[in-house]
């Protein structure tokens, strides 16, 4: 006859952890987030003006992608380290990666008209409203 062996995951888990606790050093330091764009967003009858920080970005590396109300932006942070010989990095907190954000706004945009301008780490969108198609009045004849 063959022994059935009860296997309770939870019970092994708990003990993986509290292994790992007392056997290896922990490391209480936070990783390292991704970069966050933040954007401020104004409007006038005009359109909006959007002003979005992307530091340490080339203007070559920043997409921007309009579709109706939709505004997109995107951007990838390269990591171009100068580590001279001899040295060596003890510590780097600069993120390196894709950062994206996309949101909706009140009115279609004219994709024709809009003006982008990337200058010390702000990239500043001038999107002009796209003209609304009034209601026009049908007599009935």
């Amino acid at each position: 006859m063959v022994n059935v062996a009860r296997y309770n995951t939870l019970d092994t888990a708990l003990d993986e952890l509290m292994r790992g606790f007392f056997v290896r050093p922990m490391n209480l330091e936070p990783a390292a987030a991704p970069a966050q764009l933040r954007v401020d967003v104004t409007e006038n009858d005009a359109g909006y003006v959007v002003r979005a920080e992307i530091p340490g970005v080339a203007k070559e590396d920043i997409n921007v992608a309009i579709e109706g109300n939709q505004v997109e932006i995107s951007a990838e942070v390269k990591n171009e380290k100068e580590v001279k010989e001899g040295e060596k990095v003890l510590r780097s907190e600069r993120y390196f990666g894709k950062v994206y954000r996309a949101f909706a706004l009140g009115h279609d945009i004219d994709e024709a008209t809009t003006q982008a301008r990337y200058a010390d780490g702000v990239l500043e969108l001038k999107l002009a409203k796209k003209a609304s198609n009034t209601a026009k009045r049908i007599t009935i004849q």
